[in-house]
């Protein structure tokens, strides 16, 4: 017990010399830093609201299975802030026999909802050596977990008809400059509209796989394969006026962008 008091006396005399300096160091002078709401005027941080651009033309290839080659372009830009932006997307097929086939053409408000994702909405017309047919559009575009590059849009005709579009692509860096990419694309449309050659339910898929060398970040030729098919009454559609349901082709292209 003897132990345990002078331990215990021990312990309150440090205790009350430490209280005693404490109280003899003198006091700071000045005004406390200034934290980081101060130094930015009280104003909390923004995002950027200058305007930039950028355009990306994704596929810009030819696409070959033996006979005369096909080509196709598939592109997009926009022009605005972080959170504001017009986009305009197009793409399509120059066949072999001089016909455009499958051109669409969209004009886009965009208005950034998350990190990842933007809405978009505006209109689709399909611009091409068919009937022209106009739409109202309205979807998603950004970034999936896993780094997958989404594109899902519903659209409304001029004639009431229903149609949507999914496009999905993912960059696989072999090495720093070697790219493999996997993309798809599906169209399904609520009704037939034979004057295009279109049926309803899932009317065609466009997907292929492409290795592309990037020369520089901006410059990336590419080698690849691609597969175009048509089914239900799209394909039956097409059978009628003479044209293929589905090919395999080889294709050689350059991505680039600015």
């Amino acid at each position: 017990m003897s132990n345990l008091r002078m331990l215990l006396c021990t312990a309150g005399a440090l205790t009350g010399l430490a209280t005693a300096a404490v109280a003899q160091m003198p006091a700071p002078s000045g005004p406390p830093p200034p934290t980081q709401d101060a130094e930015m005027g009280g104003m909390p941080p923004v995002m950027d609201r200058g305007i930039l651009a950028h355009v990306l033309l994704d596929q810009f290839e030819g696409r070959f299975s033996g006979g005369s080659p096909d080509f196709r372009w598939s592109g997009q830009g926009w022009i605005g802030t972080d959170y504001d932006k017009l986009w305009i997307k197009s793409e399509g097929f120059a066949r072999s026999n001089g016909r455009i086939d499958d051109g669409r053409h969209e004009f886009l408000y965009d208005r950034a909802v998350s990190t990842y994702f933007d809405l978009q909405g505006g209109l689709r017309s399909d611009i091409d050596s068919h009937p022209t047919r106009n739409w109202a559009a309205f979807g998603v575009q950004g970034l999936a977990p896993l780094f997958f590059n989404i594109e899902a849009t519903g659209y409304v005709s001029d004639q009431g008809h229903l149609a949507a579009r999914l496009e999905a692509s993912w960059d696989l860096l072999l090495t720093q400059r070697l790219i493999l990419q996997p993309q798809v694309e599906l169209n399904l449309y609520s009704k037939p509209d034979p004057a295009r050659l279109v049926g309803a339910g899932i009317s065609d898929i466009d997907t292929g796989l492409r290795l592309r060398y990037e020369i520089s970040r901006k410059f990336a030729p590419y080698i690849g394969v691609a597969y175009e098919g048509k089914f239900g009454q799209t394909a039956a559609l097409a059978r009628h006026a003479g044209e293929g349901t589905s090919a395999v082709r080889f294709v050689f292209g350059v991505r680039t962008w600015f």
